[in-house]
């Protein structure tokens, strides 16, 4: 980490702060606060704000699990933010539809088309749908009609707000963790085994 984290427990003098980590420390619940939630707390209404919104995407859309996490592991491995996929690929590992072999290709493929080859007999469209988005949007921020098409044919306009805002979403906590190698594991290289 490139800053110190807050203090575990975080103890504010100023009761707004302390109402702050209590919120966060309940979405937390058992695990107990993240390093990303000690470097977010220096900022504590930042951290609000953050908790809230991440909150949100995590737990408040209506996608399954398995397109959620495709999403999100595919943003952390394209921005070498392995803090962030240590805790999303197991989440994805845990959908009972997803194979090993699929989880492989989203850590290891390094383009779309190498991706959709390998492991065409492991997803369904959807989940290469959500793939193909991801990497236009992650990579190129712009996406094609053709992309995006790709995706409105397999979701519903509102999958599609809660998709597009789960990608970006995790692209801002990806630039977040890496920037200030929050966990001490973003650089390319890092990756712990898995």
């Amino acid at each position: 980490m490139r800053l110190p984290y807050v203090p575990n427990p975080p103890q504010f003098e100023n009761a707004d702060d302390q109402a702050i980590v209590e919120r966060v420390q309940q979405r937390r619940g058992e695990a107990g606060l993240l390093e990303l939630d000690l470097s977010l707390l220096h900022s504590p209404p930042i951290a609000d704000g953050w908790n809230s919104f991440l909150g949100s995407i995590r737990t408040q859309t209506t996608l399954s699990t398995s397109i959620r996490e495709t999403a999100i592991c595919r943003v952390a491995v394209l921005n070498n933010a392995w803090f962030e996929w240590e805790h999303h690929a197991p989440l994805l590992r845990a959908c009972p539809n997803i194979k090993e072999e699929y989880i492989q290709h989203i850590l290891q493929a390094p383009t779309q088309l190498q991706f959709h080859e390998a492991v065409a007999a492991y997803v369904d469209e959807k989940h290469l749908a959500v793939i193909d988005y991801t990497d236009a949007m992650t990579l190129d921020v712009q996406v094609s009609d053709a992309v995006f098409g790709r995706l409105k044919q397999n979701f519903s306009d509102r999958e599609v707000i809660e998709i597009t805002a789960t990608i970006a979403a995790y692209n801002c906590v990806s630039r977040f963790l890496v920037a200030l190698d929050v966990g001490e594991r973003n650089a390319p290289g890092r990756l712990a085994a898995h």
